[in-house]
């Protein structure tokens, strides 16, 4: 994979207090994960509730639960944010 990849996060509304709607707090260490490695960032809603995937030229090369991802901090300490850099390192 090339060092500067654009990365396109795809996320959904997920419940926190009774409300359900899309919050990127989650992301924030998956974010500057994949930025500490030289990949760009492009954020973008979706209707599917509770959803993360990582695009990567078209493909999606990772997905999971948001509330699998760890609320803020930088991403170095959550495994799940290890394993999507991983799989974006892997795309090509």
């Amino acid at each position: 994979m090339p060092r500067s990849a654009r990365v396109t996060l795809c996320y959904g509304p997920y419940e926190s207090n009774g409300v359900v709607q899309h919050r990127s707090f989650r992301l924030q260490g998956l974010q500057a994960a994949l930025r500490a490695r030289g990949h760009q960032c492009v954020m973008e809603e979706t209707r599917e509730w509770n959803m993360v995937e990582l695009v990567v030229n078209g493909e999606v090369v990772f997905s999971c639960d948001i509330k699998q991802l760890q609320f803020g901090g930088d991403g170095q300490l959550d495994p799940v944010c290890k394993e999507a850099v991983s799989a974006v390192e892997k795309a090509y």
